[in-house]
């Protein structure tokens, strides 16, 4: 089987070094070259004609996103950004999920080598899914300004307990983005779950609460769950749904990863399955690896309507196609007609 072939795009000699080492602990990848600047960079994609690319955000002579921005124009790729866990370095990595990469890794602070080991596994993970993404060129690129798409109608949205269950990965970041945006204001109470480091939780949930008509926040403990309004669990935070008489509200806490992660969806999905049961909607979207899919499983097992993303608009075939395996997944829908299928279901609840 062919090695997975990376360069990486660093203004650090020590950081492409690292990146080198680490990656090259996986027999299944290659590191094949790397460049101080994306003018470098552009002579060796096509010197090299790499898989995957490794790209700081943050370089002299042209900046991470201008590079991204005119890759995915002209030669679209696999790229997982290389961020700083600063607020500028949240906003920044975002935008570049917006342009097309498909997921991102945080610098440590200190100690950049001994940091880095630790980020090892999850590196190579996140290499590794890349080289499977489907990167499509010329994919509409959301704007920058708000500009928002069309609403769903929402006059046959009646207030009920029903709650939305949505939970993505790889990929998440947009694939949730255009679910939510064309929900109406009074849709039913969304709970999301996206495999996300802290910071970043907060930053994305704040950018979506300006491009939506619903309002989105980062969940905070003890949160109610109220119609119009999305919550997303915190990067390494557990989010569970209570229930208490006729209220909903959120738990939030710092139990052991499951499925490696923290937040996990299938954490979220399960006590959806427990205290919502029939009066839920389930939704898995694009990502890598299995989170969430016996969640689902137990959230229709429980009488909710359940929801996978297809393979075709899926950058990760990952998580809904473990869902579908398994049966968990009602019913299959391509991304774009994922909120319809949702309100559909609502409207005849």
């Amino acid at each position: 089987m062919a090695k997975i072939r990376v360069l990486t795009i660093d203004d650090s000699a020590l950081m492409r070094q690292v990146l080198a080492e680490l990656l090259s602990k996986d027999p299944a990848i290659e590191v094949i070259g790397s460049a101080p600047d994306p003018y470098v960079a552009r002579e060796k994609i096509k010197a090299l004609n790499p898989d995957v690319l490794t790209l700081d955000v943050e370089m002299p002579k042209m900046d991470g996103l201008t590079f991204l921005e005119k890759l995915m124009r002209g030669r679209p790729m696999p790229v997982i950004m290389v961020s700083s866990l600063t607020e500028s370095g949240c906003q920044t990595t975002l935008r570049a999920l917006e342009l097309g990469a498909v997921d991102f890794i945080t610098k440590p602070k200190i100690d950049l080598r001994e940091g880095m080991d630790n980020l090892a596994d999850d590196l190579i993970a996140k290499v590794k899914g890349a080289a499977t993404a489907c990167i499509r060129r010329g994919a509409p690129v959301s704007s920058p300004d708000g500009a928002r798409p069309s609403v769903l109608s929402s006059a046959m949205i009646k207030t009920t307990d029903m709650i939305i269950a949505i939970g993505s990965s790889t990929g998440g970041t947009e694939a949730v983005k255009e679910v939510l945006q064309v929900l109406p204001p009074n849709t039913p109470p969304v709970l999301i779950t996206q495999h996300m480091p802290e910071r970043f939780t907060k930053t994305w949930a704040d950018r979506m609460n300006q491009l939506c008509r619903i309002s989105v926040k980062e969940a905070e403990d003890g949160d109610s769950v109220l119609p119009g309004h999305a919550l997303i669990a915190p990067g390494n935070y557990h989010m569970t749904l209570v229930r208490s008489g006729a209220r909903y509200s959120v738990r939030i806490n710092q139990h052991e990863p499951v499925n490696r992660h923290r937040p996990s969806v299938d954490v979220m999905f399960d006590s959806v399955a427990q205290y919502a049961g029939g009066n839920a909607v389930g939704v898995i979207l694009t990502g890598m690896g299995g989170d969430g899919a016996k969640g689902l499983l137990r959230m229709k097992e429980a009488g909710a309507y359940t929801i996978a993303q297809d393979e075709a608009s899926c950058v990760v075939f990952g998580m809904p196609k473990e869902a579908i395996k398994l049966g968990a997944a009602e019913i299959v829908r391509p991304l774009n007609d994922i909120a319809t299928t949702i309100l559909n279901h609502v409207t005849r609840a």
